[in-house]
């Protein structure tokens, strides 16, 4: 008997605590390439589902919920802002800024589609990715550019937010 409530307890437990588990690392990953033949740069930021969604709870809207059939207007309209205000690119040391294409919930990922048109000549790159940091103290934030043949990765922190490509 005592060995039945055991292995009850080891069953059934993990499915009450689940939901409430956070995971250990606070991390982004964002990357960007160069479209030459559309002449834009083309972003993709990754960002786990929980954290997005605690971080825009406590600057938006204490009510949100990042799932597919809550409402995905207002959301977008969220995100962009918050990206718009957390995510800096300069090209050739001007800040340009980049349309919201869309995004989509993937497992335990938000996956934000932004997108830099009007690209051309592209002589340095700096990238300042704050995101999360204003929720999360060990948050890092990974950028990866594959830009004009190069491919770098840069692993941003809040003590250290931005990153610079060179292609002289």
């Amino acid at each position: 008997m005592k060995l039945i409530q055991i292995v009850i307890a080891f069953v059934i437990a993990p499915l009450f605590v689940s939901n409430n588990v956070k995971h250990e690392y606070y991390v982004s990953v964002t990357k960007i390439e160069y479209a030459e033949e559309q002449q834009s740069l083309q972003i993709i930021s990754q960002i786990f589902i929980d954290d997005f969604e605690e971080l825009l709870k406590m600057r938006y809207d204490e009510e949100i919920k990042l799932a597919p059939d809550s409402d995905s207007k207002m959301i977008d309209n969220y995100m962009k802002r918050y990206l718009s205000d957390k995510l800096e690119i300069k090209v050739n040391g001007n800040p340009v800024k980049f349309n919201f294409i869309g995004k989509e919930y993937k497992d335990d990922i938000t996956y934000c589609y932004l997108e830099i048109e009007n690209v051309s000549n592209i002589k340095s790159m700096e990238v300042v990715n704050r995101v999360l940091f204003d929720k999360f103290s060990d948050q890092q934030n990974i950028v990866r550019l594959k830009l004009l043949g190069k491919n770098r990765s840069f692993l941003l922190i809040p003590d250290n937010d931005k990153c610079m490509l060179n292609f002289d």
